[in-house]
Order: C-alpha cells, then sequence, then structure tokens
C-alpha cells in the first residue's frame, strides 16, 4: 500500500540528552494500493535528531479504509541523510530522496476482520520527504 501522508511544521522541544527532540502532526492523507482509504487526522511523528544526523522516528496515527474501518498504525524507523547534505536538513530543507535513506517498521492493529491478516504479517516502509508531506509505500515481507 501507499500513503501520502500531509504533516504539519515541526514542533521543536529543543536539545536533549539524545539530540533535538521534535514532534510532527499529522494532518490527514491518502491510502492507496492494497488498502483504501484515508490518514486520519490527529497523528504525530515523535522525533529525535542525533547529533550525527540520523533521526529516529516513532509516529502513531490512524488509517479509515474505504468500507469504514479503522486501523491503528504503530511506525517506527530512521532517517540518515548523507554527507554533506545533513546540514541542510538540520536546516529543514527538502533533502533530494537519492541522498537519503528513510525506512521504517509499520505494525498495524485493528478489530476489523476484512483487515486481520494486517496483524499477522510483517511489514517494511521505504518513504519519502516531500515539502509539505510524506510518501510511504508499504511493502509485505515474504
Amino acid at each position: 500500500m501507499s500513503l501520502q501522508i500531509k504533516v504539519d511544521e515541526p514542533i521543536v522541544a529543543g536539545q536533549t540528552g539524545l539530540g533535538k527532540r521534535q514532534l510532527i502532526l499529522i494532518r490527514g492523507g491518502t491510502v492507496s494500493g492494497a488498502v483504501k482509504g484515508r490518514v486520519l487526522p490527529g497523528g504525530a511523528d515523535a522525533q529525535i535528531i542525533r547529533p550525527n544526523g540520523r533521526v529516529d522516528l516513532s509516529a502513531r496515527y490512524a488509517l479509515e479504509t474505504e468500507e469504514h474501518e479503522v486501523i491503528y498504525v504503530e511506525n517506527n524507523g530512521i532517517r540518515q541523510v548523507s554527507e554533506p547534505f545533513r546540514q541542510q536538513a538540520a536546516e529543514g530543507r527538502i533533502i533530494d530522496h537519492e541522498h537519503v535513506y528513510f525506512r521504517t517498521v509499520p505494525v498495524f492493529k485493528t478489530s476489523s476482520k476484512a483487515y486481520q491478516h494486517l496483524q499477522d504479517r510483517m511489514f517494511i516502509g521505504a518513504a519519502v520527504r516531500l515539502p509539505d508531506d510524506i510518501r510511504l509505500d508499504i511493502y509485505e515481507v515474504q
């Protein structure tokens, strides 16, 4: 499946012992492919930007299918920008995806019988950061 996730500007909490903490609110989006529907507004991605430029991501959000079934998503991952683009990324600039390793491991939870199988499989996500949203392609591990 593919998700196009609309996001707000980061809310920066500042430097902590592990790095810069920020929270990015999810405004909504679309879901296509094996699951069709929308990304519900109200989720968030909590991030730690480490001194070496690696970003640890921990997102929580919900999907609503076109059949009105709700699927909760816990999606953890990492984003690492290649040198010499790390400073530009730290300034908030969008870096061409060929210079960014951005992978996630989504886990799905639902009471829907139609989508119960999502809880019994493992998935990998490959993401791209765009100016106003995230494109996330999710693949089932066979």
